[in-house]
């Protein structure tokens, strides 16, 4: 079996319009925590989790899927033999939420590991 969709993830300009915006198109739970710089949890009702928030930084908006992995490094390293380019090392999230690094595939679009 390949490796699951574990999470997703928008990032915007404008993190408040998206986060009311998708809240209400699916009637989805999206509740923003000031301790995490605004970033949202978003419960789809029983689907594929994610989060909603802000651009910290120049290309980084837009959605992203994030796999779920055992080793981050194994998968980065895969993803550029593959034609892939790495963009984000694995970092520490906060609390008990593990680690994540994304990647560039071939064609540009960002994707997210976790572990």
């Amino acid at each position: 079996m390949g490796q699951q969709v574990a999470f997703f993830e928008v990032i915007s300009a404008n993190a408040e319009r998206a986060r009311k915006f998708y809240a209400e198109l699916f009637d989805w739970q999206v509740d923003a925590d000031p301790a995490m710089g605004g970033y949202a949890l978003v419960d789809t009702g029983g689907g594929i989790g994610g989060g909603i928030g802000p651009s910290t930084g120049p290309g980084d908006t837009g959605i992203k899927i994030y796999m779920r992995v055992d080793d981050l490094d194994t998968y980065l390293d895969r993803a550029e033999r593959l034609g892939g380019k790495r963009l984000v090392p694995p970092t520490d999230l906060p609390g008990d939420f593990g680690r994540f690094a994304i990647f560039a595939d071939p064609d540009g679009n960002q994707v997210g590991l976790w572990a």
